[in-house]
């Protein structure tokens, strides 16, 4: 059933509390400051003009399909047959083999000859716009509805492009061996994440 856009921009009473828990829920599971030793990874051979436009790309993407999934991600996922589950199955599995690359090569290999790809996969999606993330703006929505779910993305992208745009000079303090090691450690975290979202799509899937 469709919404009006009376009911689209309705201000709910519990307005403040709401739109503060939606925030910290979405930033707690997007993690930015979490990952910029990845997002070092990803943009560290890029020049200035090179990364700006990697963190446009990736902060557009990112806000699109969470908006997107936040308002139709049910609808979304019904018109294609499949569950959030298997959603967090797949994207677990995507982002154990970006764990595997950093762990094996240091980087994020399979990037086209326009640079600014590595913006979309993997910065947007997984690493931003991911299971986790994805699932969050949804419950976001069908609880809070659309206002609370829409300024939460806002200011949650807002704060991780301003944390994206600070990289660089973030390697410059770590240096190229002190960025090596630590995106190696949160290559390991971020396998352990994924695995987490393959075994609780598989057990809601298959054992409950």
């Amino acid at each position: 059933m469709f919404q009006t856009v009376n009911d689209l921009l309705r201000v709910p009473d519990t307005f403040q509390t709401d739109i503060i828990t939606s925030v910290i829920a979405l930033f707690v599971v997007i993690d930015p400051i979490g990952n910029i030793p990845l997002f070092i990874t990803f943009t560290k051979n890029l020049e200035k003009a090179e990364h700006k436009t990697v963190s446009k790309t990736a902060i557009l993407t990112a806000s699109g399909l969470l908006l997107l999934f936040g308002v139709a991600g049910t609808q979304i996922l019904q018109l294609f047959g499949i569950t959030i589950f298997s959603f967090m199955i797949a994207g677990g599995t995507l982002l154990f083999i970006i764990a595997i690359e950093l762990l094996t090569y240091g980087e994020w290999r399979f990037v086209g000859k326009v640079k600014e790809e590595v913006g979309v996969v993997p910065i947007a999606f997984p690493l931003l716009a991911g299971p986790g993330s994805i699932t969050a703006v949804i419950i976001s929505y069908q609880t809070s509805g659309f206002l609370i779910t829409f300024l939460s993305i806002i200011i949650v992208i807002a704060i991780t492009y301003v944390i994206l745009r600070m990289v660089n000079p973030i390697y410059k303090v770590l240096g190229n061996r002190g960025s090596m090691i630590v995106s190696r450690v949160f290559a390991v975290i971020i396998a352990a994440i994924a695995v987490e979202y393959i075994v609780e799509g598989i057990r809601n899937l298959f054992l409950i």
